[in-house]
């Protein structure tokens, strides 16, 4: 199933136009020749993207917190609304948005993680005024996104495995992960916003396949023209402690504890709803990572 990108010659309101899902967006509209209305809280990254360049876009400053300010006067005239900020803030846009407005949101799968935490909560609390709002459209909900503009998943990945000759992980790197690459999270989020609901929708939206984390690590440094790394197997508390101290290792990312604990669980996802009901296909993860090194 696909769905024509029209919104009646309209323009769509992108929130978050300036964050790195957000300019995706826009710039698939813009091909597609639909206008575009973005909205940033600081127009001076949108600048710096060059999307400001393009006569199809209109900015406006507009700010999640002020839904009866700022958000409610820059929706006015709204239609069709997609929203990239985080989903704890749908509440905020629930009040300010046009009834009859379609909206498509963005969650996370974090929502579905054992260990609960304020961003996996507030994608939970978003969701769940999208549907009790009664209103039709989605909230999607990615797994781990990459290949998009300025991503710091497998680029912070590949930059952390150019300076270790082994790679330690917990439990071995057993955990699956299923990251989706960023064409495929823009493709769904158009697709939604001209599907035919009736009501409100949650979907999760994931990579073609799960693979275990050692050898997501593997595919990563080999797109990066990397020797793959041999992994290391230690137990999570040691590397929960180590993480902390790469905030003072200037060659390194920064690793926080958390993200530690969430490699020893595996996060592997049921696609079909992605592609019967948007009909998007999902990319391979070696294709994708090819193309994002390449891009």
């Amino acid at each position: 199933m696909s769905h024509a990108p029209t919104t009646g010659g309209g323009p769509v309101h992108v929130i978050g136009a300036s964050g790195r899902c957000g300019q995706a967006v826009c710039r698939a509209l813009l091909q597609r020749g639909t206008p575009v209305v973005a909205l940033a809280r600081s127009q001076a990254r949108l600048h710096g993207s060059g999307l400001t360049a393009n006569p199809g876009l209109t900015p406006r400053t507009a700010d999640l917190t002020d839904p009866a300010g700022t958000l409610r006067a820059a929706l006015a005239d709204a239609t069709h609304i997609v929203c990239t900020a985080h989903a704890r803030l749908l509440p905020a846009l629930l009040a300010a948005a046009p009834p009859t407005a379609r909206l498509v949101c963005l969650g996370s799968t974090r929502k579905l993680t054992r260990w609960p935490d304020a961003h996996g909560n507030g994608v939970l609390a978003g969701e769940r005024a999208l549907l009790e709002s009664g209103r039709s459209g989605a909230i999607l909900h990615p797994s781990m996104i990459y290949g998009a503009r300025g991503e710091n998943n497998v680029q912070r990945l590949a930059a952390l495995l150019r300076y270790l000759p082994v790679v330690p992980l917990p439990v071995g790197g057993k955990a699956l992960v299923q990251p989706i690459y960023q064409d495929d999270v823009t493709a769904c989020i158009l697709a939604a916003l001209h599907a035919p609901w009736h009501g409100p929708q949650a979907i999760i939206i994931a990579g073609a396949e799960a693979v275990p984390y050692w050898r997501f690590t593997q595919m990563v440094a080999q797109a990066a023209g990397l020797t793959p790394r041999p992994v290391l197997s230690l137990p999570a508390g040691f590397l929960r402690l180590a993480a902390r101290a790469t905030p003072y290792l200037p060659f390194l990312p920064t690793i926080s504890p958390n993200e530690i604990r969430r490699l020893t669980e595996d996060k592997a996802f049921n696609t079909t709803p992605m592609q019967t009901l948007l009909g998007v296909s999902p990319t391979g993860l070696a294709s994708g990572l090819a193309r994002t090194f390449t891009d």
